[in-house]
């Protein structure tokens, strides 16, 4: 069997467009989280950049834009995190299941 039977069969395999759906639904997702939140934080940061130098406190020279910058770089970690888990798992089966349904 040469390269292009076997590139044929598997774009064929309905097994691989399922996993082509499901990771391209979860990473357009989560793209869409993570670009969201920093094109968020850059818009308050250009538009109203006195909700981020708040003060956390009365007397505090911590400011409400510290924790959330962080805590967008935490959330993109934990994404990044999240997709390991479904690239690694479920769409590892499926990769294998191709895999083994194509060299049959």
């Amino acid at each position: 069997m040469s390269d292009a039977d076997t590139y044929a069969r598997v774009r064929q395999n309905p097994k691989f467009h399922e996993l082509v759906k499901k990771r391209t639904r979860l990473a357009v997702t989560l793209s869409v989280i993570v670009l969201g939140s920093y094109y968020a934080f850059m818009m308050v940061v250009a538009f109203a950049p006195g909700i981020l130098r708040t003060p956390l406190s009365q007397g505090s020279n911590l400011t409400v834009g510290v924790p959330v910058g962080a805590a967008i770089i935490v959330v993109s970690w934990l994404l990044t995190g999240l997709y390991s888990h479904f690239a690694n798992g479920e769409f590892e089966e499926l990769n294998k299941d191709v895999v083994r349904e194509v060299l049959e």
